[in-house]
């Protein structure tokens, strides 16, 4: 028993150290339990921190990598660069050398320089005294120029006397020949050579010097079948040939006159007035400017003008103002002969002071002047225009004073009733018996002026027309009068042609005595 109770002990004994040492064996592996939990939330915490780790580093190396590229990218630029700094500092180089050169030479020319400056101060001293004598001897002719001057006021009055001296000898009334060139109108659409041989009437210039000569040559059949030939020679101041362009002394003081004459369709509008080039425009327009012109020139001489200028026309025998306003009005306008000078009543007045303003009076004119178509021409002149400049002068030197005027005068030209074809209608008929009565009148105070050369008591008709009373200060010898006779080219007014150089003949051979220059001294 007891055996079995120390047995029993003993193995009560080895139980309460086997519990004791499972109690430890339990607390240990609890113990290594919460080492291993530890240890694995240690070991997971450096999991994640080498993740992070890592990735940041990629994140470092990717980076450093870009920073890499970026490197080399800034030292290949940076090469260039270095490349071009090389080039320029070589260039700088050789223009540094360049300009050291340039410098060399410019110390060179800049002493080369001073020295001359030396000289042209020494040469500038030697002048001083030369200077003041030139101012001595611009003085003596400065005075001298003012006497000279006044030589020439004196030499030019006395040149413009003799002139007028000179046209005084040879007759107040001149006459000028102009031959219009052909139209293409007058070859009814043929512009053939042949077409224009046989329209053009056989004139002839023989004149090839003063140009004062025209000969007209016609070829007819008599009764018995010959041949007959006819040659008329004429002789003017100036004979105008086809080809020539469109290209006299008021401002002394004397009546001037020039009026155009000729058949209708000759060319007379266009010679007094038509032309926008400086190769066709008319007379009136050439003349005024010619006029301004001188008037300009003549202020170094001392002299002051001042000019009008008026337009009208005859119509019917009735005077027309075409500078008027409206339509032509119902006035009665009377011609009035004053010591030598011609007036009209009531009649507009301009006073001019360019030539651009006349031509714009010129155009006012002609859009009221009367014209018609007839079978002669197209556009018919069915007045008489007259252009009239006044012009005043003072000489502020001489004390001189003077007036003249330029009367510019556009005939309508004279017609047959059966070639111009108005016979039919009244008004134009009427028109042209009053054209033609009116160029008749002045046929006839041209033939009583010749006579009057003879029978000094001669009655002058100058009542007899409209026309003629306007023009008689310039038809009897108050005037210096220039006829500017226009002749057709074709052979189918060679007839008309005729009768116009025989009239303009004895135009040009009749004497109506000495024109007057008004001239008073203001002083």
């Amino acid at each position: 028993m007891d055996a079995e109770r120390t047995k029993v002990a003993a193995l009560q004994a080895e139980q309460l150290t086997r519990t004791r040492d499972l109690a430890s064996a339990r607390t240990q592996e609890l113990s290594h339990r919460r080492e291993l939990i530890s240890q694995t939330d240690e070991l997971e915490a450096l999991r994640k921190w080498h993740a992070r780790e890592l990735i940041e580093l990629e994140a470092d190396t990717h980076r450093r990598e870009r920073e890499l590229d970026d490197a080399r990218a800034d030292l290949t630029a940076t090469r260039e660069d270095l490349d071009r700094e090389r080039k320029t500092s070589a260039s700088l180089k050789e223009a540094l050398a360049q300009q050291g050169a340039a410098q060399t030479s410019l110390r060179s020319q800049n002493s080369a320089l001073q020295a001359q400056l030396a000289a042209l101060r020494a040469a500038n001293d030697g002048t001083a005294e030369t200077v003041s004598t030139l101012r001595h001897d611009f003085e003596e002719a400065r005075c001298r120029i003012d006497e000279l001057e006044a030589e020439a006021r004196e030499a030019e009055m006395m040149r413009r006397r003799l002139h007028n001296m000179v046209q005084e000898l040879k007759g107040n009334i001149r006459v000028f020949a102009r031959v219009r060139p052909l139209l293409s109108s007058d070859l009814l659409g043929t512009d053939d050579e042949k077409a224009r041989k046989d329209a053009l009437a056989d004139m002839s210039f023989p004149d090839m010097r003063d140009h004062q000569e025209i000969m007209l040559s016609s070829t007819s059949e008599s009764a018995t079948g010959q041949e007959r030939k006819e040659v008329w020679n004429f002789n003017f101041d100036r004979v105008f040939e086809p080809q020539c362009t469109q290209e006299e002394s008021c401002t002394d003081g004397y009546n001037v006159c020039i009026f155009a004459y000729g058949q209708t369709g000759s060319g007379k509008s266009f010679t007094m007035e038509e032309g926008s080039t400086n190769e066709t425009v008319g007379m009136i327009p050439r003349a005024v400017e010619q006029v301004f012109q001188v008037t300009e020139e003549l202020k170094s001489k001392g002299w002051e003008y001042t000019l009008e200028g008026q337009f009208l026309e005859i119509y019917n025998e009735t005077i027309n103002d075409l500078l008027g306003k409206g339509e032509f009005d119902k006035k009665k306008h009377e011609i009035k002969h004053e010591k030598g000078s011609t007036r009209v009543t009531d009649v507009v007045v301009q006073q001019l002071r360019s030539a651009a303003q006349v031509r714009s009076l010129l155009t006012l004119a002609n859009s009221r002047r009367t014209v018609a178509a007839t079978l002669m021409n197209e556009r018919s002149s069915r007045s008489h225009s007259v252009f009239t400049l006044r012009i005043r002068g003072t000489n502020t030197h001489t004390g001189q004073a003077c007036q003249g005027a330029l009367n510019l005068v556009d005939l309508a030209g004279s017609e047959r009733l059966n070639a111009s074809g108005v016979g039919k209608d009244k008004e134009r008929l009427k028109e042209t018996q009053n054209i033609n009565k009116s160029l008749s009148a002045l046929g006839d105070v041209i033939a009583a002026l010749g006579e009057k050369s003879e029978k000094s008591d001669k009655h002058i008709p100058y009542r007899n027309s409209k026309l003629t009373y306007l023009l008689q200060n310039s038809l009897s010898g108050n005037s210096k009068t220039l006829m500017f006779l226009n002749l057709s080219p074709l052979a189918a007014h060679l007839n008309e042609s005729l009768c116009s150089l025989r009239f303009a003949t004895k135009v040009n051979n009749t004497q109506i005595g000495t024109a007057k220059k008004q001239v008073k001294s203001t002083s």
